[in-house]
């Protein structure tokens, strides 16, 4: 196994010059390992002395690459013969950090919200925290506290390259399609999943849905299994006074953290005033605008249908805006939720992929983009003479047929909500 001392006596490319190659390359520089090179496909004046001129030699040469999380091995088939040397900065951090409590958060959805509400928590009980990974902070720039927790967001792709980590307490939320095609298949999407479960010990917690129990007993992990007890968990909801987490959407990710504050011995009362005190992330099931009885709901994060649907099941006369890529395989089961919504309007390039799915079971019209689409619902939501009602954007598709990223989709969104919202009084 590789060990950090060693880590001099190595030869090292860094493959993919984004937020996390920029941080190894600062990793490297700390710790004085000299051996390293980099390589990014697009030409690079950073850093200029150190790149590779002749890639598939470096490649065959070097003892460790260590690849950035959005590039897969299955679509770049001039990697995935060296799958063997390839590591990440997760590897990098828990190979030089052995004394540190990290909790390592995954699932295809509400891995967010989960890590801020884990540090909200900690930080309301006065517990030293450091937060990174794919949450925004790359892990090897995070400042480290004495005897404090790191709290680390993991996506599929971080963890399919992954060989050293070892989370002290593991949390896997949820697992749904999504991503297939970088993964390839849904097997080898669960299996980057399974990871930050390998080499935990008989010391460490898994905390994980009850869905990922069988499997995670097949695999004959040594950690200690813990499912939220969903029966406990509402117990203590009734008495937390937070609308944005007591909605339906938020039951499993908050179930999460009350099962690791009772790990800690957070008190019930501590646990509580922290949640009621918690503030929702961006673009997740934010309600910012209402008028009169109109309310406004950003979910531009939901980019499957399984992420879409517990917006829809969450609210009543819903006037849903969806659309964009689509995720490979998704499908729509409409069947409990459709009761829920007034209308669709479908955006994107996509918009026959939606039609197909909704076609018979939802009304709706093709809008092709959100402006057209808040104009259309002005004009609809006039035929309404009472009662409360939900502009939704909840697209259950990825943003990049028309965004730059679901944050673009959702702040346009709000920004074109405030600009017309005097249609909707």
């Amino acid at each position: 196994m590789l060990q950090i001392s060693k880590l001099k006596e190595h030869s090292f490319l860094i493959y993919g010059l984004g937020l996390s190659g920029i941080s190894v390359i600062r990793f490297f520089k700390k710790n004085k390992i000299k051996n390293f090179k980099i390589w990014d496909d697009k030409k690079i004046k950073l850093f200029r002395n150190y790149r590779v001129r002749n890639l598939k030699k470096t490649l065959k040469q070097v003892d460790y690459i260590v690849l950035s999380p959005g590039i897969s091995l299955i679509k770049n088939k001039h990697l995935s013969i060296y799958k063997k040397k390839v590591i990440t900065d997760l590897d990098l951090f828990y190979l030089s950090n052995k004394k540190l409590k990290s909790i390592v958060v995954t699932g295809t959805n509400g891995k967010s919200t989960t890590c801020k509400l884990l540090a909200h928590l900690l930080k309301k009980n006065k517990l030293k925290f450091s937060l990174g990974g794919n949450i925004g902070t790359p892990i090897l720039n995070l400042k480290y506290f004495r005897k404090s927790f790191i709290i680390i967001e993991a996506s599929s792709f971080q963890l399919s390259h992954s060989k050293f980590i070892k989370p002290d307490y593991a949390f896997f939320l949820n697992l749904t399609n999504d991503h297939l095609d970088w993964h390839g298949t849904k097997a080898n999407y669960l299996k980057s999943k399974l990871k930050i479960f390998s080499l935990q010990t008989k010391k460490n917690y898994a905390i994980l849905n009850e869905s990922l129990k069988k499997v995670f007993k097949s695999k004959k992990f040594l950690s200690k299994v813990i499912i939220p007890n969903k029966k406990d968990y509402k117990k203590i909801k009734s008495k937390i006074k937070n609308n944005y987490l007591t909605s339906d959407i938020n039951d499993e990710n908050v179930s999460f953290i009350y099962t690791f504050a009772k790990l800690l011995k957070i008190k019930k009362n501590n646990f509580i005033s922290a949640m009621n005190t918690f503030q929702g992330l961006p673009h997740r099931f934010e309600f910012f605008l209402k008028k009169k009885d109109v309310s406004f709901i950003n979910d531009s994060k939901a980019t499957s249908f399984i992420a879409t649907k517990l917006a829809l099941s969450s609210l009543k006369n819903i006037y849903w805006i969806l659309g964009g890529l689509p995720k490979k395989g998704d499908k729509f089961n409409l069947s409990k939720i459709k009761k829920n919504v007034v209308k669709c309007y479908l955006i994107g390039k996509h918009v026959n992929f939606f039609k197909n799915q909704i076609q018979g079971k939802l009304v709706f019209s093709i809008t092709k983009n959100l402006k057209n689409s808040l104009n259309k619902i002005s004009k609809d939501i006039q035929l309404e003479t009472h009662g409360e009602k939900n502009i939704l954007l909840s697209p259950a598709a990825a943003s990049f047929d028309q965004f730059s990223n679901f944050e673009n989709r959702g702040v346009i969104f709000k920004r074109l909500c405030k600009k017309y919202a005097r249609k909707f009084y």
